[in-house]
């Protein structure tokens, strides 16, 4: 059964032609479940086809993801040495996510693989495929389709990317699709069970008491429809946390009955990281992230600028109403 049919053969195509040089498999800065699962797929699927290849991360791999990696190379820039090098992305929708000093080191990508529908194509060759869940469920079509080895470590990674960017399964783009590719990976080892309880099932104490201060954040605007909830920069010294532990905070916000748009807003040293998270592809907050220079899905998106939470935060709630009026004028697309 073919899953992506002319994408995977281009795919299978586009691997046999790249050259005989190593290649690095970079993710974007903050991994998280896909961007981690993704890069350990396809190293070692281009491993097992007799490939130099290893993963690169502008950050650490987050202590949640670790389990996961297995024996997969993985590397931080710093270990890799000068030379020419192939460059393949995934799960980033522009290239600047790779992080600043892999972006200097390798300014050509030649084959992006992602998901977003706010990817700016800026590989030599792009596969951007906007309506699958993660870029997890992608490769392993693309896997499956091209005949690849997917051992367990591979059935697992790809897995966990399609767990937490469903959110659980729970997401809109869930789909049978979804579930077939999940079947099949379970057929070759993935766990469900076994993943759900290192990534749900492992909490710190700080990690709650981080949750505590966020929840306690919270502020409801435009008659309680968006819901913004921070992390201020001293909440991680106090609790003994890292920002890794804030991940998927911005979801208690979204799920407040009536809220259709939660906002996670982090401070750290100076800068800012925002988030957010919509019940409805038709609020498009990959366009309202796209005001502060972020981008990314129709449902979930986020953006990096510098400052602080008191001088963004009236522009922020600007620019939720403007979007907000603008979909209610049925000008969003």
């Amino acid at each position: 059964m073919s899953l992506f049919l002319d994408q995977s053969a281009s795919f299978a195509q586009a691997i046999c032609q790249l050259r005989d040089l190593p290649i690095l498999v970079l993710g974007h800065r903050r991994p998280d479940g896909d961007c981690i699962g993704s890069q350990v797929a396809m190293t070692r699927v281009l491993l097992s086809l007799g490939k130099n290849v290893r993963a690169v991360n502008h950050d650490p791999i987050p202590r949640t993801l670790l389990k996961f990696v297995g024996d997969t190379p993985f590397c931080s820039p710093e270990q890799v040495p000068d030379g020419d090098y192939q460059i393949i992305t995934v799960d980033c929708a522009d290239h600047a996510r790779v992080g600043e000093i892999l972006l200097k080191r390798f300014p050509q990508v030649d084959l992006n693989i992602d998901h977003h529908v706010s990817n700016t194509l800026y590989g030599k060759e792009n596969f951007i495929l906007s309506d699958a869940s993660a870029t997890g469920e992608i490769l392993s079509k693309f896997f499956f389709d091209s005949g690849y080895e997917v051992d367990k470590v591979t059935a697992e990674a790809l897995y966990l990317g399609i767990c937490t960017d469903t959110g659980q399964f729970c997401y809109a783009g869930t789909n049978a699709s979804v579930f077939e590719v999940c079947r099949m990976l379970c057929e070759r080892g993935a766990s469900p069970s076994g993943i759900a309880h290192e990534l749900y099932e492992k909490e710190k104490p700080g990690r709650i008491q981080l949750l505590q201060r966020f929840l306690a954040s919270f502020r409801m605007e435009f008659g309680d429809r968006v819901c913004v909830g921070s992390i201020k920069d001293n909440f991680y010294q106090e609790t003994g946390t890292k920002p890794e532990d804030a991940e998927n905070f911005v979801d208690y916000a979204r799920s407040l009955e009536g809220v259709d748009i939660g906002v996670l807003v982090e401070e750290r040293a100076g800068n800012i990281k925002g988030s957010f998270r919509a019940k409805d592809s038709k609020f498009r907050v990959d366009l309202l992230a796209k005001k502060f220079d972020g981008g990314g899905h129709a449902c979930a998106a986020g953006f990096n600028l510098s400052g602080t939470l008191d001088q963004l935060y009236d522009r922020l709630v600007e620019e939720i109403g403007k979007h907000l009026q603008s979909v209610e004028q049925g000008d969003v697309l």
